[in-house]
């Protein structure tokens, strides 16, 4: 028999307080008219709604549905779920990973940035809410009531740190969870998303269904941005032949016997150089592994088009 008090923070203040990995395994979780408090669920839940918070810290491991702030103000938070959505809320500042275009509603002052988090427990914690580490939409916000000549949103400082936010806990108990926020070690890759590109160079990169697609993706991103190029956003989604045809164009015949076997990982790349250097990477490291990846830079913007557009539309966003 589930008790719910054991799922609600309500009425705390000045508190740090917290649920450790296990201790949610994906039921709801409520929080309501905290103050001054630091709270933490290091593991993932069905919906989490968080109700007239105010100067808060707070940590959200993966939420399998939304998360829905109502009411809050002054709040700071690392937040990992498919939906993300505020209402009535002043000054909250987020380190999102969302699945899909997260919205604001009645809300100013809202200040967004990428999720960037390790601790041991998170990769299988996505798995187990559904989300995918490569589809994160953190910065393409939908203002619902928008105001004429003010904007209600922004984005966080590039150089934003999590521990500057968001710091790690302090209590005993939950001082268990060994937790990184260096953005190198992130679950998440860290993306630009929608911030100004430095280059109009582009090139985009898709790895094929297989036992070590997120870990070649990942070696690919570590080769790329120690190289100097910038991620600017990752896709994990499903494709048909048709769709190859549109994204891969005269070398779809190649791929499209790779695509039954699971959805495909693209990454979008940016830099003086970014074709060249991600053709070279991935020549030299993964041989023998099929990757789709831009011909030359003149192609490589409409690659990244091609694929985006198809994804937007097969993610419904």
């Amino acid at each position: 028999q589930v008790d719910p008090k054991d799922y609600t923070f309500s009425g705390l203040k000045d508190e740090t307080v917290g649920r450790l990995p296990g201790k949610v395994a994906g039921q709801q979780f409520i929080i309501q008219d905290c103050e001054n408090c630091s709270i933490y669920i290091f593991d993932h839940s069905a919906t989490i709604t968080i109700d007239d918070c105010v100067n808060c810290r707070i940590f959200l491991g993966p939420i399998k549905g939304s998360v829905f702030f109502r009411d809050c103000k002054d709040c700071k938070c690392v937040v990992a779920c498919q939906q993300f959505r505020t209402r009535d809320c002043r000054k909250l500042e987020v380190f999102l990973c969302c699945a899909t275009q997260p919205i604001i509603e009645s809300s100013t002052g809202m200040k967004f940035g990428c999720f960037q988090y390790y601790y041991p427990e998170l990769a299988i914690q996505f798995k187990d809410a559904g989300l995918s580490i490569f589809n994160n939409t953190w910065s393409n916000i939908h203002d619902f009531t928008p105001v004429s000549g003010e904007n209600n949103w922004g984005l966080l400082p590039e150089n934003a740190v999590v521990q500057d936010y968001v710091p790690l806990p302090s209590c005993e108990e939950l001082k268990a969870v060994r937790i990184s926020t260096d953005a190198m070690r992130s679950i998440i890759p860290v993306t630009r998303g929608q911030r100004q590109k430095s280059s109009d160079e582009s090139c985009l990169a898709v790895f094929f269904a297989g036992d070590y697609t997120t870990a070649n993706a990942r070696k690919l991103i570590d080769e790329m941005t120690g190289k100097g190029f910038q991620l600017v956003q990752t896709k994990e989604v499903s494709m048909k032949a048709e769709d190859a045809h549109r994204v891969f164009q005269q070398c779809a015949s190649e791929f499209i016997p790779l695509l039954e076997k699971g959805p495909v990982v693209a990454l979008e790349f940016s830099g003086d150089g970014a074709v060249e250097g991600c053709r070279s990477t991935i020549n030299d490291v993964f041989s023998g592994t099929k990757v789709f990846v831009s011909e030359s830079k003149a192609s490589a913007s409409q690659d990244v088009d091609n694929f985006y557009n198809f994804a937007d539309m097969q993610m419904g966003m």
